[in-house]
């Protein structure tokens, strides 16, 4: 047993490093700061929202009036694109978009953002859906000087507008990111949710996400504000056309163009898609976990090799070091696994899950090994899907004439 006791050494030790290490990355996240009573210094600045939106006629009653009624003190405008939906997409934007009939008798609701719906042209070869409809919307309000890229599916609090753009004005930042709340529901969204946020930190420490670093970068594409100079002068989205983890791709691109960043959290932004089943939650994380890997074989067996020392050897440890009995085993096994409950726990607790669950982290990891695994799998065979689309591979896209800047080209 003396491999085993060697391995559980190892990952206890690896469990001591990444506690005190990797700037704490497993303590709760910075908060964006609320807007105060007063604007920031100068006017406000011109914004545009721009919600991607692909089938999403279900969510957007729940999402899009959160964003319509804003209180933004400045000119603002929401673009909803609609990327070749099939269920009225368009048509239910519209809808919500439309200002309500005035009341006989009651006073007037305070007054709404301004709202368009478009359509994504053709999709040029090599770019992403959600890349291009994001390009798309941008196109149509060259005039913004911030642009709020958000995913149809998350839910912004009151006073969410003012504070992205009030904190990136204060700051000086071009940047500014919310890892939006999941929906935590059923047994794999109460062990999974957390993790997922938790692997995620883990490697992007938000508290590491500032300044120009390009290998610190990161960015949360549910909730992702960018200064469109600053984008411009990254390459505009045309920088990430094909890529499928997008949202990291920009803030490198911005970060290499000299922009500063800032990622955080606020538990009032928060995603209302749900994830009732595993197969949901794996098909999510199947989408893009080899792409994160940069679809190298070397790379899958490093990770997987490294996720079996760190997250599975203290389990099996422990268990096989109890029936022998084997005490090394059992305690170095052990110490692993409290660490990595210890470290796990402020997330599951932030989430709003029991603390119990922290306990299954290996059993998180696991599965996520197994998604990982099947993301390759699925490349092998042809590449990943999403809402019926494949999505572009490794290989570098073509780009239109005006991708560059993203100012329209019609």
């Amino acid at each position: 047993m003396l491999a085993l006791d060697v391995l559980a050494v190892l990952s206890a030790a690896c469990w001591v490093v990444l506690a005190l290490g990797r700037n704490l990355f497993w303590l709760p996240r910075p908060r964006l700061p609320r807007p105060g009573p007063e604007p920031p210094p100068g006017r406000w600045p011109a914004l545009a929202v721009v919600v991607p939106a692909r089938d999403e006629a279900a969510l957007l009653p729940t999402t899009l009036p959160t964003l319509l009624h804003q209180d933004y003190p400045g000119r603002a405008v929401v673009v909803v694109v609609d990327d070749g939906s099939t269920d009225g997409t368009a048509e239910v934007a519209r809808q919500l978009a439309a200002p309500p009939p005035p009341p006989d008798r009651e006073p007037q609701d305070k007054e709404r953002l301004a709202c368009v719906v478009v359509r994504a042209g053709d999709r040029p070869a090599g770019w992403a859906g959600k890349v291009w409809a994001l390009a798309e919307g941008a196109a149509q309000v060259p005039w913004a000087t911030w642009l709020l890229f958000t995913d149809a599916d998350i839910q912004h609090p009151p006073g969410s507008l003012r504070a992205l753009v009030g904190l990136g004005e204060s700051r000086g930042l071009d940047q500014v990111s919310v890892m939006a709340r999941l929906e935590a529901t059923g047994w794999s969204g109460r062990l999974l949710v957390p993790a997922f946020v938790y692997f995620f930190a883990m490697l992007y420490p938000f508290r590491t996400v500032t300044g120009r670093s390009v290998r610190r970068a990161a960015a949360a594409g549910g909730c992702l504000l960018v200064r469109r100079a600053r984008l411009e002068a990254a390459g505009g989205l045309a920088s990430v056309a094909g890529a499928v983890i997008d949202d990291v791709g920009l803030a490198k691109a911005l970060a290499r163009a000299g922009g500063r960043l800032w990622l955080g959290y606020d538990r009032g932004i928060r995603s209302v898609r749900p994830y009732p089943r595993l197969a949901d939650l794996w098909a999510m994380v199947r989408r893009s976990a080899y792409a994160q890997l940069r679809w190298s074989p070397a790379a899958l067996a490093g990770t997987v090799l490294a996720m079996a020392l760190v997250f599975l050897v203290a389990p099996v440890a422990v268990v096989v070091g109890l029936l022998l009995p084997d005490t090394p085993a059992a305690v170095a096994g052990g110490l692993a696994w409290v660490i990595a409950t210890l470290t796990f726990l402020p997330l599951v607790l932030e989430e709003g899950v029991a603390w119990p669950w922290a306990l299954g982290l290996p059993l998180a990891a696991f599965l996520y090994l197994g998604m990982t695994l099947d993301s390759a799998r699925q490349h092998r065979r042809g590449g990943p899907q999403w809402k019926g689309r494949a999505l572009p591979g490794p290989a570098a896209p073509q780009r239109p004439p005006h991708a560059a800047n993203d100012r329209p080209g019609r």
